[in-house]
């Protein structure tokens, strides 16, 4: 399996990992940080560079790229490097256009995020339904929360986002196969003036569209 392929099988808990929020309740200083972004923080844009780390294989895989959040539901989730990847998310679907295949797959954006990491940060207040919340301690100069889906067949087993300076700085998922996702996120700008543009998609033409 390349590097895109185990990236493009986890689009969805890559459209999560900086896009919206969620309130949640309950003590510490991972879960304060992260209601004083959720209070403060209604748009955004940062870089993110993402490393997955497969199991049984000593060689992760490595991308970058930048990212834009709307809330409530907007998104647009740029991969740069190694492969072009585009995720939108438009408030009512989820858009990822794979440029070397020329495909589009769109789906309804609730059902695409569901029980997944994206429903950490979809903006619908729904965090609680899905995950059990609870402080995760202090590490490498962060403030964690840990976010463990009840569902059974989320695909994930355990989410952790580390907060600074109330800002969300990391994101590691590890899923149900082993495989261990990290994401860190570099010159996060909270409430940046966006153009709603960027959170429309129309597909090109020509392009292979799955799912509709």
């Amino acid at each position: 399996m390349t590097g895109s392929s185990v990236t493009r099988k986890g689009w969805s808990a890559l459209a999560g990992a900086l896009c919206m929020a969620l309130a949640t309740a309950g003590e510490g200083a991972g879960l304060d940080q992260l209601h004083a972004f959720l209070a403060g923080a209604k748009s955004g844009k940062a870089t993110f560079r993402q490393v997955v780390a497969p199991r049984g294989r000593a060689a992760p895989q490595e991308s970058a790229g930048t990212f834009a959040f709307q809330r409530p539901g907007k998104f647009r989730w740029v991969y740069e490097q190694p492969f072009q990847q585009l995720i939108v998310g438009d408030g009512g679907k989820l858009w990822i256009y794979d440029r070397d295949l020329n495909q589009v797959i769109v789906r309804t954006l609730d059902a695409a995020l569901g029980a997944s990491p994206a429903a950490l940060l979809s903006g619908d207040n729904a965090l609680e339904k899905n995950f059990t919340i609870t402080d995760g301690g202090r590490a490498d100069g962060l403030e964690f929360i840990d976010a463990v889906p009840k569902a059974a067949d989320s695909g994930f087993g355990r989410v952790r986002i580390g907060f600074s300076d109330g800002l969300p700085r990391r994101m590691e998922l590890g899923d149900a196969f082993g495989n261990v996702t990290t994401l860190d996120f570099g010159r996060f700008e909270r409430n940046a003036a966006l153009d709603p543009a960027q959170f429309r998609f129309v597909p090109p033409k020509g392009a292979d569209v799955v799912g509709e």
